[in-house]
């Protein structure tokens, strides 16, 4: 069995170390965080619901098939790292995806994901 293994041993280029800094950087590490988050089919179930609709904790509870509490939850994690906002109106909470890079990417998998099982 091969391995893929770099027997060459070179000093390491600027256009190496260049690479390196970039994925480095903060957005590899936010965009980890993205995923960890997403990775919760509940919480990514409830955050494609409100990527498509504005909607009150019940509502996300029943299309979710979880507890009010349990919506709330998830709802209060995905405002707190900022990609969800609320408003209040009276006793009810409305939420709505307010962050475009989590729409997009919401969009980008669902979507080719329901060509692919269409096929």
């Amino acid at each position: 069995m091969m391995e893929d293994i770099c027997e060459i041993s070179i000093d390491e280029t600027e256009h190496i170390a260049s690479l390196r800094k970039m994925v480095d950087e903060k957005p590899t590490i936010e965009a980890a965080n993205l995923f960890k988050v997403l990775s919760d089919p509940t919480r990514l179930k409830i955050a494609y619901a409100i990527m498509l609709e504005q909607l009150c904790v019940c509502d996300v509870a029943h299309i979710a098939n979880v507890s009010n509490a349990t919506a709330s939850h998830h709802l209060r994690l995905l405002r707190d790292l900022g990609y969800v906002s609320y408003r209040k109106k009276g006793k009810m909470a409305y939420y709505k995806m307010k962050d475009e890079n989590v729409k997009r990417l919401l969009q980008l998998m669902l979507n080719e994901s329901m060509v692919t099982t269409n096929e």
